[in-house]
């Protein structure tokens, strides 16, 4: 159970933060940076259901709780050692990445294939959700890059390389089911 009864503790006053196992690293480091840039893609969800409803808000809501346990696992380095700790940590499992995928499905079922790319844009709450899915591919890019150096949860990166593609159909859902799409048109203004 989390307790926050103090928000300040001056611990991060010398630019170091600490990991979900106490260690105390620096806060540009590249692990610090790819949690740190899936809590910002928290951030624009939260944007995103200031203009969703009904199922489409419900699912953001999931996913927000998602990238808190999307955080805690990369917050934790070492994954061999997880049987050693005190709790057990908490990892991104392979079920949250086969619920995003039957989501994909079943939103991408209803609309018509694309015949061009899409521009960001349309509704307001597609227009978030492009932002969602640009911010989730950064944090992406940074956790893919993570695992070239240190150990992390394979679960993690396909997350979010699946959240991403969510992003995208939902958008093309929220823009009238693709019917308000915004088409790229190849050279339009040369």
């Amino acid at each position: 159970m989390v307790v926050l009864n103090r928000i300040y503790t001056r611990t991060g006053d010398a630019g170091e933060t600490a990991l979900g196992n106490g260690t105390r690293v620096a806060k540009y480091t590249l692990r610090v940076s790819a949690y740190g840039t899936v809590d910002e893609t928290n951030a624009t969800i939260g944007l995103a259901r200031l203009h969703a409803t009904g199922d489409m808000d419900a699912a953001l809501a999931r996913i927000q709780n998602d990238m808190f346990d999307l955080g805690a696992d990369l917050c934790r380095p070492d994954m061999d050692k997880d049987a050693e700790a005190p709790y057990p940590p908490l990892r991104m499992a392979p079920a949250q990445v086969d619920r995003l995928e039957a989501e994909i499905d079943a939103m991408n079922g209803a609309l018509a294939p694309l015949r061009s790319f899409v521009l960001p844009g349309g509704s307001p709450l597609a227009a978030h959700l492009h932002l969602c899915r640009t911010v989730c591919r950064r944090a992406e890019r940074l956790t893919v890059e993570l695992a070239t150096v240190e150990q992390i949860n394979l679960a993690a990166v396909k997350y979010l390389n699946r959240l991403s593609d969510w992003f995208f159909v939902a958008s093309r859902v929220a823009n009238d089911g693709g019917a308000g799409d915004v088409l790229w048109v190849p050279g339009a203004n040369r």
